[in-house]
């Protein structure tokens, strides 16, 4: 994969899987615009960045993601800093953990907002530049859990799920323009995120893995780059599931 001369913008790339990301995309070349709220974890990842190529430039922009104002000035600002955005990845993301009868209202809008809004806003945003290239890539981070639900997850799984169908929708949209919008669903993963799951669905989980073993945040971002990559150019409105054999 070559991405010299390209942009990619990051959001969530503070950290885990996101921060892979954002190096996976530096180490073949392209440059970042990585958008969060997060400054200090955000410069960490940009020193990686340029750790893994000398010379790539990572540049970052404030904004809150779940605020579509904020998300169109600080894509309008990376675009202007870059010239073009080629590639946007929709990583921010939150778990919360409530069986339905104890499921809180502000629980339910707060999935809603991280996981399933703010990748509305992001589409919407980098849509504009990339329509008047007429090229570009889109991926949007679900889950297995948005293909299978799970006891105790459902504001969560259903979050995850309406990326799904947002993914399939703004390919339809935008394909015309040659932008493709993809999805990647991953399984059990480790990050901070997972590192906080019980001992014994960890355990589970990984049983049910056919390779036997939790993914690691490098087994997500070389896929989301591959999506990106001309390899990919025939792919476009899909979900692809990276679990090691969870679902199989």
């Amino acid at each position: 994969m070559n991405f010299a001369g390209k942009t990619a913008l990051v959001t969530g790339g503070s950290r885990g899987i996101g921060r892979a990301i954002a190096v996976e995309f530096a180490r073949h070349g392209a440059d970042l615009a990585l958008i969060g709220r997060d400054a200090d974890a955000l410069k960490e990842s940009a020193h990686l960045c340029a750790e893994a190529r000398p010379g790539a430039v990572a540049e970052i922009f404030q904004a809150d993601v779940t605020d579509q104002a904020a998300v169109d000035r600080a894509v309008g600002e990376a675009a202007s800093r870059f010239g073009r955005i080629d590639y946007a990845v929709s990583n921010a993301g939150q778990s919360a953990d409530a069986l339905l009868l104890r499921l809180r209202p502000e629980t339910i809008d707060r999935m809603i907002d991280v996981n399933l809004k703010s990748a509305f806003y992001l589409c919407g945003a980098v849509a504009r530049p990339m329509m008047k290239q007429r090229s570009g890539s889109i991926v949007l981070m679900t889950s297995i859990v948005g293909l299978t639900g799970n006891a105790g997850q459902a504001a969560y799984a259903a979050s995850k799920a309406g990326l799904i169908a947002l993914c399939k929708s703004v390919a339809k949209e935008l394909g015309s323009r040659n932008i493709r919008v993809n999805a990647v669903a991953p399984g059990l993963i480790e990050t901070a995120m997972t590192e906080k799951m019980p001992d014994a669905a960890r355990e589970f989980l990984i049983k049910q893995a056919a390779l036997g073993r939790a993914g690691k945040p490098e087994d997500v971002s070389g896929v989301v780059a591959f999506l990106c990559s001309d390899a990919a150019g025939y792919i476009t409105g899909q979900t692809l599931v990276v679990d090691g054999g969870i679902l199989i």
